[in-house]
């Protein structure tokens, strides 16, 4: 049996919730803070996919060089504007539905440079 650096504790009544990377309770977590903000070639790319997701349509926005805590402040506008729900995944804002019509539109009036990619 290989012996790990954390003991695999996901959550703890003193602490609450635990990050399976550093062992830390959430809001003190350092792994997350650390990771340095995508970089890319400055375009932010809007696309559709539906594969994987029970046929569900979802709106994947990638490309946004911004860190963690960026990613979920501008998810959370375009949730608002979509009127959708979403999230953010490996340094993606994925927002339920097709909406890549509003997206580009707030995108850039947000100053990005956007590209629409897939189907």
């Amino acid at each position: 049996m290989s012996e790990s650096k954390h003991d695999g504790v996901v959550y703890s009544t003193a602490h609450g919730r635990m990050c399976p990377g550093c062992g830390r309770p959430v809001d003190q977590c350092r792994c997350r803070a650390e990771t340095p903000a995508a970089q890319g070639d400055g375009v932010v790319r809007v696309r559709r996919e539906k594969k994987g997701r029970r046929g569900k349509t979802v709106t994947v926005i990638t490309g946004l060089a911004l860190d963690a805590k960026g990613l979920q402040k501008v998810a959370k506008q375009l949730k608002r504007r979509c009127g959708a729900g979403g999230t953010v995944k490996d340094g993606a804002i994925e927002i339920q539905g097709d909406h890549r019509d509003v997206l580009v539109e707030e995108l850039g009036k947000q100053g990005h440079t956007i590209k629409r990619s897939g189907g």
